[in-house]
């Protein structure tokens, strides 16, 4: 059974280094990639991503970048304090009604 080359799984270290290879400029982007057996044009995204964000590239499967953590962790933390509020505000209407 062959494998399909679309399914392969690349680590980030792999990427960076294939990233590296392809920015030296000593042989073309196309024989870096035949070289590595990946597709070209997957070593150009590659390269722009690792271009437009070089520390937050490649950030590993289930990881995030530290921007999308922090904003995943405040989306959480404001859908917490809406809950919140939400009983606070049942919990008023409860008390409000019964006088003591």
């Amino acid at each position: 059974m062959q494998e399909r080359k679309g399914n392969r799984k690349y680590d980030k270290q792999f990427k960076e280094e294939a990233v590296r290879l392809a920015t030296e400029g000593v042989r073309p982007v196309s024989e870096v990639a035949r070289s590595l057996g990946i597709h070209e044009n997957l070593l150009h995204t590659w390269k722009r991503k690792h271009t437009e964000d070089p520390e937050g590239s490649f950030p590993g499967k289930g990881h995030l970048k530290p921007q999308d953590e922090e904003f995943r962790k405040l989306q959480k933390e404001n859908a917490s304090l809406k809950e919140d509020r939400e009983i606070l505000k049942k919990a008023l209407a409860i008390f409000s009604k019964h006088p003591r």
